[in-house]
């Protein structure tokens, strides 16, 4: 992902009651601390977007409801050019957000970002009947940026 994405992506797989089983942030730190700090989630019209569908949104999509302005926020800190891949039942959903500062994404790289989100999500059922040391390692994994 972070060959396509040079801003960075976002990918929370199997979200169950709102918490995902993994989440894996590229980010830079300056955007993920804000976002935490300020409750972001909350108001995350992609995020919303990817809870209550499946499949992809461009986040310049003109029908996208954003009263908090988190998509202005996101472009404030470099984050532009985004797009949501949400995949999963709806009791298990892996959500990702995907940017880049080059321009829009292309059709076929929007189609090998969801084939790389599905595949994800795939490989990952089951995961959480893992031992706790193994799920430990696995939330380890830090992909941030400076």
């Amino acid at each position: 992902m972070d060959q396509v994405c040079d801003t960075g992506f976002a990918l929370a797989i199997h979200i169950r009651f709102t918490r995902p089983l993994l989440l894996y942030q590229s980010y830079h730190r300056a955007w993920s601390d804000f976002y935490s700090e300020n409750g972001l989630m909350l108001t995350d019209p992609v995020v919303r977007w990817g809870l209550e569908n499946t499949g992809v949104l461009l986040w310049d999509d003109p029908e996208l409801d954003d009263p908090a302005d988190v998509v202005a926020l996101a472009r404030k800190h470099g984050l532009r050019n985004g797009v949501t891949v949400s995949t999963g039942a709806r009791a298990s959903r892996t959500i990702s957000g995907h940017t880049r500062s080059t321009g829009p994404f292309t059709a076929d790289e929007i189609a090998h970002l969801q084939c790389l989100v599905e595949t994800v999500h795939e490989v990952t059922e089951g995961l959480d009947a893992l031992d706790a040391p193994e799920m430990q390692a696995l939330r380890a994994l830090d992909f941030s940026r400076p």
